[in-house]
């Protein structure tokens, strides 16, 4: 796959499957569900970001709100990437998708869809589009952690 993963037309691809029929695109009015609202200063980005987490594991990631493609885009491939994952494999994760938008090197393996977006650390304006829901997460991810005292 990564060989595919080179070709931009197949990339541009992803990110518009994603855009269009986005995965997880829904909220679910659950108390088990740890809930952020991520807002962009400079673009149409507010979304909710939500979260089951249990046992260290996450459970279920659901998000909606107005979003441009490209934050739709990688939140939707953030949600698949991290869905059944320990918060320690979600940090990993977390960790290469930001290196690569940061344009540093990166394990391509753990990021699979997610390298469709490798192009954003060229286009500064994009950066927090390609972030926002990965930055929402990661709060979540700390609310937990605080939330059970370390559990």
């Amino acid at each position: 796959m990564a060989g595919l993963l080179k070709d931009p037309m197949i990339l541009r691809q992803i990110i518009m499957d994603h855009y269009e029929y986005p995965h997880h695109h829904k909220l679910v009015a659950d108390p088990a569900y740890l809930n952020t609202h991520m807002a962009s200063e400079s673009c149409i980005d507010d979304i909710h970001v939500q979260a089951k987490i249990e046992d260290g594991i996450i459970k279920d990631v659901n998000f909606d709100g107005k979003a441009c493609t490209i934050s739709t885009a990688s939140t939707s491939i953030m949600a698949d990437l991290v869905l059944g994952k320990s918060l320690e494999e979600a940090r990993k994760i977390i960790d290469a998708y930001y290196a690569m938008i940061d344009g540093r090197e990166y394990d391509e393996d753990l990021l699979e869809e997610a390298v469709a977006l490798q192009g954003v650390s060229k286009q500064a304006n994009r950066i927090k589009c390609a972030t926002i829901g990965w930055h929402g997460l990661e709060q979540l991810i700390r609310e937990s952690e605080e939330g059970h005292d370390g559990e």
